[in-house]
């Protein structure tokens, strides 16, 4: 499995039948970044479920502008471009919900489950395993199309991980000592993500709500916002219906927070 290769042809045999996202797959054996990719083509035209993976990113990007680690031949990088009939506004649960996604394709393939650090990080023994990133892409002040990007470690080893990352990640193949087919990753990705797409333009995502909620290992832990320079410590107490994070904090005062708004540092193992 470790030479074995992502190709378009490789993840077709493994993919069923999807009703939009994947019926346009660019396979790539390196790229800048997958999304920055679609955003070069959905600027020409792209359509709706179009699909970028790659087996290395050379510029590939996280939340807040921080480099995103992707080695080559050791994860699957994937983004798919979205044209939904939503405002942004409505599209605020669209990371948390692709983080529930993510975790069925990864179960579907590994028999492993992993759980959800608030907003949209999956974590397997306490370490980062995927990291998700949604973009927005707007014009003349309306939405003109949406582009998540997900890449899960599967074959990195230990040595494999630079800087700090090597303290807080981990991939499939370190924690379940096995192989794992990239493509047949990359294949139950798409089809979780279509599925999700479809439930989504159907108002059907309750289900997914309550399987964040299940996975989301922040909830009843007491974490840190990070507010610019300052930090508080807090109690997560539930996620919204928006995924957004109800806290309470030390002096009794219960809010919630947004995505974008603080950085949460959890007190438990994996931090970031």
């Amino acid at each position: 499995m470790e030479r074995e290769q992502l190709s378009t042809d490789r993840i077709r045999a493994y993919l069923r039948q999807v009703n939009t996202v994947g019926s346009r797959l660019d396979c790539f054996a390196s790229i800048d970044s997958t999304n920055a990719y679609l955003k070069r083509i959905a600027a020409d035209g792209a359509p709706d479920g179009t699909v970028a993976v790659a087996a290395e990113q050379t510029a590939g990007r996280g939340r807040r502008g921080r480099s995103f680690q992707s080695a080559a031949g050791k994860g699957v990088y994937l983004s798919v471009l979205l044209r939904p009939r939503f405002s942004a506004e409505e599209l605020m649960p669209l990371t948390g919900l692709c983080a529930v996604a993510m975790c069925d394709a990864v179960e579907r393939v590994c028999a492993v489950r992993p759980q959800i650090k608030w907003t949209n990080d999956l974590i397997l023994n306490g370490k980062k395993l995927c990291g998700i990133l949604t973009e927005l892409g707007m014009e003349c002040g309306a939405l003109s199309y949406v582009i998540v990007g997900i890449g899960i470690n599967v074959s990195q080893r230990t040595e494999d991980f630079e800087g700090e990352v090597a303290d807080i990640a981990t991939s499939l193949e370190r924690e379940l000592g096995t192989p794992v087919s990239k493509n047949e990753l990359a294949a139950a990705m798409i089809e979780e993500l279509d599925a999700l797409y479809r439930s989504l333009q159907n108002g059907e995502t309750a289900p997914y709500l309550a399987r964040y909620r299940r996975d989301c290992v922040t909830i009843g832990k007491e974490v840190q916002l990070l507010w610019q320079d300052a930090q508080e410590k807090v109690r997560a107490l539930d996620v919204d219906d928006q995924f957004g994070l109800v806290v309470r904090r030390e002096n009794g005062a219960v809010e919630t927070i947004r995505t974008g708004e603080v950085s949460v540092r959890g007190l438990y193992g994996y931090v970031t």
